[in-house]
């Protein structure tokens, strides 16, 4: 437990928390130990020579195998049982002191009893008729059924011992003295030697209340118990079983005994499922000052007049784990209890336990208005946040559940709880989407690329037909020797384009290298099993790191050389250039005597030439834009893949719930349901109006891969295929290829369509669509899925000021019931269903005086427990609404 072990927080307040009552848990409980007397009366077996050396034995067993509770039942004999007692409560083990009984019909019943009853137990065997203290196995005056009502006078529980075997009720009794005594209200539980399945076939319906003479209104507890003579008799199946309970009390049993699907364990069920959970909480400062709560692994409720700091106790822990509400409203209260009732300077410290991949503690603490500070045991700050180590968390306030209700963003959320683990990477999803942003402005860019080149180049026709003309007048004859010069002048262009991207590789390698070896660094590596081996990967890479050293180093040196021999070339050339230009000069001067422009006609020939190579460069374009597009359409086939298998997961989620809330609520998810993506870009373009949205809204099988391309056929394919007017059909077909690119992108995410049963009739059903139902069948509706599915704690205030009153009890508290055995749960209400009937592990009632401002709550010692202690049975039926009748439907339904 917990309690024990004050090594798992460094906090002192916490350490204190950790003694405080956490309601009922799971005790190991043997009811069936026999004294040493029972052994030497029967002349069992035994290698024990004397009553000490065996009651140290039984006692060793307990404690190693864990038993907390036994029962020792001697046959209507008590004092010889006594030395075993006190040897087992000086091992801080709990101890039913009581007996055996054998009534007239021949039925055993194990008696147990409050230790307060010790000194009455001698004058209740009398009361059997026993006073013959030499007989080995008395029988009393009683019948099975008149023993069991005299026991309930006694005060004392009774358990059908051995209930299948020789002298157990279901062997011993026929006809309808068996039906009678079974169906008696004072016999609430039986005891098998091991599993249900290892009953006789002729006895197991009745066990399991299929029988119809033998039916009960409530399930008969079954326990694992039987008798008792060594340690090895400890270490048996049915020797033993778990039954919960605030403390060990004959009042526990009775409760346990009562509501055995919570309270009872047997060795051949499973064990209760690990889950993260809330351990403590305690507060220094504002209205909580100096109050503490040591919570329970499963259902936590909080109760107390309006105003007593249920509501501060669950924004607390909202606050301390740094979540925000989801509602405007909601956010609204939860800072005003921030500031004006947890106030400035208040801490907060909790104790969490996180169970993946193994138990570990955390202590987080937060001081308003600072953010939250995650320690370890040790008291090591640690640079995680709260979500880091319970990532799920749900916190829900007043209200709020109301408000998850009008967002389909927020049910989304809810449904991608159920999605199998890893059925949407949303990285790989993230990533692709990038890819295709990439690809699109690649692409984008050719084409822009494109019609610059076709603009340029549309200039050539006229161009050459201007030289034509001048070739006609002679023109190019005489200035064939400079003209040749200046196609020439553009090689030298050419060669530097064409060294551009070595030049550009040089740089990229020069700031790549040397590679890093950070991550094979002895430092980096010491402690790894493998650290020898791995040491060569650092020789690898640095040995990587030289040679890419020497490549770029001849890369530096061959274009050194190849710009020194260009360069060289160049200089020839422009000497001889310059011998043309002389001749060049002469010649113009001549031909402007004859008035013609040679400037003019060079500077044709150099627009000519530099026009020229566009059309390869063109032509190149073109094979990049068809291997991007090849490359896009590949993308867009993963991307429409992801979206389909995404939304099969959902699908399969909804179709999950479906089967868990069978006939109760029903989960159908909408393909390309949220339309929301493609409404904000039409909107983007100018001049368009919501009302042309609406068009593609009630579209049911909706593919943005066919609006892309209806797009791209134009105006009229846009009319004809989604009913467009004219003018939004000519505005979106003329917003461009990169527009209908972002179409192609978009992520259409599904939409819940969530149904809830309406009828009373279990045997039918009338299912309405969230937004047809009132607000407390929409809140019942959404709560049913928050209760499913996840291991981490469910937090909410109130619960009940949303919920349809007739499905709390019949819809709500089951799940409630079953879902807590894996999950831990934390509510505040007033509604006495939840407790009671929920069967609530822990109860704690909180009390004020003042106001929230000013005032001070207080959390008694005694209101903390569960249903079984007395106390807080009382502080349920005082406090909450409906309490007393709560726990009359609880008689009703469980027939006491």
């Amino acid at each position: 437990m917990c309690a024990a072990n004050s090594a798992i927080t460094s906090s002192n307040r916490l350490r204190d928390a950790l003694k405080l009552s956490s309601g009922a848990r799971f005790y190991r409980c043997a009811l069936q130990v026999n004294p040493f007397a029972y052994l030497k009366r029967y002349n069992k077996k035994t290698s024990f020579r004397d009553e000490t050396e065996y009651n140290a034995a039984i006692v060793s067993a307990c404690r190693e195998l864990e038993i907390e509770v036994i029962g020792i039942t001697d046959h209507y004999r008590v004092s010889e049982s006594m030395n075993l007692a006190r040897a087992a409560r000086e091992a801080k083990i709990f101890v039913f002191t009581g007996f055996e009984a054998v009534t007239k019909d021949g039925v055993h019943f194990l008696s147990l009893f409050d230790d307060d009853k010790e000194n009455e137990l001698e004058r209740i065997i009398g009361n059997c008729g026993i006073f013959d203290k030499t007989e080995a196995s008395p029988i009393g005056k009683f019948d099975a059924r008149e023993y069991l009502k005299r026991a309930k006078e006694w005060s004392s529980i009774c358990i059908a011992a051995h209930v299948a075997a020789e002298g157990g009720l279901l062997k011993q009794l026929k006809g309808q003295s068996r039906i009678e005594t079974w169906k008696s209200p004072e016999l609430m539980a039986c005891a098998i030697p091991g599993p249900l399945s290892d009953v006789p076939p002729e006895i197991r319906p009745i066990l399991e209340n299929k029988n119809k003479e033998h039916k009960l209104r409530r399930r008969m507890a079954i326990i694992n118990a039987s008798d008792v003579n060594c340690p090895e008799d400890l270490k048996k199946n049915g020797a033993a079983c778990y039954i919960k309970m605030s403390n060990p009390s004959v009042e526990g049993l009775r409760q346990s005994f009562l509501d055995p699907e919570s309270r009872i364990r047997l060795n051949s069920d499973p064990q209760p499922e690990s889950h993260t959970e809330f351990i403590a909480i305690s507060w220094e400062g504002g209205f909580l000052n100096g109050m503490s709560i040591h919570f329970n692994g499963n259902l936590n409720i909080l109760v107390g007049g309006r105003g007593n700091g249920k509501s501060t106790v669950i924004e607390s822990i909202r606050y301390t784990m740094g979540l925000e509400p989801l509602g405007r409203e909601v956010n609204n209260d939860h800072q005003g209890i921030i500031k004006n009732v947890l106030k400035s300077g208040t801490k907060i410290t909790l104790l969490v336990r996180s169970h993946r991949p193994s138990d570990r503690y955390y202590t987080i603490e937060r001081t308003v208005p600072n953010p939250p500070i995650v320690k370890k045991e040790d008291g090591t700050v640690l640079k995680l946040t709260p979500k880091d180590i319970i990532p799920n968390i749900e916190v829900y306030g007043q209200h709020e559940i109301s408000e998850l209700t009008k967002s389909q963003d927020k049910l989304i959320l809810l449904l991608k709880r159920f999605l199998d683990q890893d059925a949407i990477s949303i990285e790989q999803k993230s990533n692709l989407q990038k890819e295709l942003e990439r690809s699109r402005n690649q692409i984008s860019n050719i084409r822009q690329d494109l019609e610059a080149i076709d603009e340029r180049l549309s200039l050539l026709p006229g161009l050459e037909e201007t030289q034509k003309r001048f070739q006609e007048a002679g023109m190019e004859a005489q200035l064939k020797e400079k003209s040749l010069y200046v196609r020439e002048e553009h090689i030298f262009s050419n060669i530097e384009e064409r060294l551009e991207p070595v030049r550009a590789l040089h740089n990229e390698l020069m700031e790549t290298i040397p590679l890093d070896c950070a991550f094979v660094a002895p430092k980096a590596l010491r402690g790894l099993p493998n650290e020898t081996i791995f040491n060569e990967i650092k020789n690898c890479v640095e040995t990587l790191s030289f040679k890419l050293k020497q490549v770029v180093d001849q890369i530096e040196k061959g274009l050194a050389e190849a710009d020194n021999s260009i360069a060289e070339i160049k200089c020839q050339w422009e000497r001889k250039l310059k011998n043309v230009e002389q001749s060049y000069e002469t010649l113009l001067r001549r031909l402007q005597k004859e008035k013609f422009n040679g400037e003019e006609y060079i500077r044709l020939r150099k627009r000519i030439e530099e026009l020229r190579p566009l059309t390869e460069a063109r032509e190149r374009l073109k094979r990049d834009l068809d291997i991007q597009m090849s490359h896009r359409n590949k993308l867009l086939s993963e991307w429409e893949n992801m979206k389909a298998n995404e939304f099969k997961a959902y699908n399969k989620a909804a179709k999950k719930i479906s089967r868990k809330l069978q006939n109760i609520v029903k989960v159908d998810v909408i393909k390309t349901g949220n339309r929301k993506p493609l409404e904000q870009l039409i909107l983007s373009i100018k001049g368009m109006f919501k009302t042309t949205l609406e068009r593609f809204q009630s579209i049911e099988d909706f593919s943005i891969c066919d609006l892309a391309n209806r797009c791209r056929e134009g105006k009229d394919s846009l009319i004809k295929h989604y009913s467009l007017t004219d003018k939004s059909a000519e505005k979106i077909s003329q917003a461009g290829e990169g527009f209908f690119m972002e179409i192609e992108e978009l992520d259409l995410s599904v939409s819940t369509e969530i149904k809830f049963n309406i009828t009373n009739n279990k045997n039918q059903t009338e299912w309405k669509n969230l937004n047809a139902l009132s607000t407390g069948q929409k809140a019942t509706a959404v709560l049913l899925l928050l209760l499913l599915e996840s291991e981490a704690p469910l937090i909410i205030d109130q619960p009940e000021d949303d919920l349809d009153n007739r499905f709390i009890s019949e819809g709500i508290v089951p799940i409630i019931r079953r879902e807590k055995k894996r999950r831990q749960f934390i509510f505040s209400t007033h509604n006495a269903n939840f407790p009671v009937l929920g069967d609530a592990e822990l109860i704690i009632g909180l009390t004020a005086t003042g106001d929230s401002k000013d005032g001070q709550a207080k959390i008694n010692s005694n209101h903390m427990g569960s249903i079984d202690f007395k106390p807080v049975s009382e502080l349920v039926k005082d406090i909450l609404e409906g309490g007393e009748n709560a726990f009359e439907i609880r008689r009703s339904k469980y027939g006491f």
